[in-house]
């Protein structure tokens, strides 16, 4: 069955009659979750599959942002509380393979959580690079401010998805580091040089670039577009994201809702798709902005089903996991952080 080229989240913790009939109306690619549609592990199974069943795909990409620290949607007391990326960070400068294989296990862990849920792709990891005087949105998720450490966290952060069953998302490409405004709110612009971004932030997605799936900033960068963000820039999209970086997978959009873009839900989604987006993101669960969102996306077709095809083919099946003993090693290796950055 085609499905539409758009990403969708729901209300609450059951569909509602309205929301059954817009997923098998609409034909959404995939789901994402938040808090707002988590209680139990017993009832968030249970919406993951009924997600499934009502769009009548069993492989229906269900998402999820866990990272852990501030933005981790699964929590106590159900779930454990996991790390913020400057945890590998730290770690990392202090003993690199210790740096690694704390992000490894932290995804590995992460991985085995989701997995037992149904939720087959995370929205993990970042790549962003922080600068001083930079917005505090991405503050500790970072995996530090250099972009060859960054990129190698971010590479062994994948593989422990890989390694349990569970696809990644690379974000916010083609970086949110500098942003000096939550894109939730307003619409950050970038004023570095080009060259200075391609040493930096370019730079830390490079190595990361045959990852499967990636989500753009809403963010301008005006040394290449001073009128568009990522998110809608055709100019972004091509030179630096397809271009500099090598990016060629599924290429989603950041949320459609978030303030940082111009224009009405509908204007916003055809700007999109226009610019080279294979995917628009809507996550608050509001069913008007839902409609005007499917009503202005494609069916998922040509290169983008190809790349879509492509991602969820490439998830591996879950390997064999003790997953007590991968706790303790990383509790003991978050204990030494924590100890280095005292």
């Amino acid at each position: 069955m085609s499905t539409r080229a758009f990403i969708t989240g729901v209300s609450g913790t059951e569909l509602t009659a309205v929301e059954r009939e817009f997923i098998r109306a609409e034909r959404p690619w995939g789901f994402i979750l938040f808090r707002r549609n988590v209680d139990t592990p017993a009832q968030v199974a249970a919406l993951v599959a009924e997600l499934r069943a009502v769009a009548g795909a069993a492989d229906a990409p269900v998402l999820i942002d866990q990272e852990g620290g501030r933005v981790q949607r699964l929590g106590p007391p159900h779930w454990p509380v996991y790390p913020p990326g400057a945890i590998f960070s730290t770690l990392y400068d202090t003993d690199s393979v210790l740096g690694l294989t704390a992000a490894r296990l932290s995804a590995r862990l992460i991985a085995s959580d989701l997995a037992d849920l149904g939720i087959t792709v995370d929205c993990l990891p970042l790549a962003d690079v922080p600068v001083p005087g930079a917005d505090a949105v991405i503050g500790n998720r970072a995996y530090g401010t250099e972009p060859g450490k960054v990129a190698a966290i971010a590479r062994a952060v994948t593989e422990g998805l890989e390694q349990g069953g569970v696809l990644s998302v690379l974000k916010h490409i083609p970086g949110h580091g500098r942003a000096t405004a939550d894109t939730h709110f307003k619409l950050p612009t970038v004023d570095a040089p080009r060259d200075e971004l391609d040493r930096t932030d370019f730079a830390a997605f490079q190595p990361l670039a045959d990852l499967p799936m990636a989500m753009t900033a809403h963010v301008v960068f005006s040394a290449v577009d001073p009128a568009h963000p990522a998110t809608t820039s055709a100019t972004m999209i091509t030179q630096v994201i397809r271009g500099v970086i090598g990016f060629q997978g599924l290429l989603m959009s950041d949320d459609v809702s978030m303030n940082a873009l111009s224009g009405n839900i509908a204007e916003r989604t055809r700007a999109i798709f226009a610019a080279g987006c294979d995917m628009a993101l809507h996550c608050n669960g509001n069913i008007e902005e839902m409609r005007e969102v499917a009503g202005q996306t494609p069916e998922l077709s040509g290169t983008a089903l190809a790349r879509a095809k492509a991602a969820l083919a490439s998830r591996k099946a879950p390997q064999p996991f003790d997953r007590a003993a991968a706790r303790a090693e990383l509790d003991a290796l978050i204990a030494r952080a924590n100890t280095a950055s005292a």
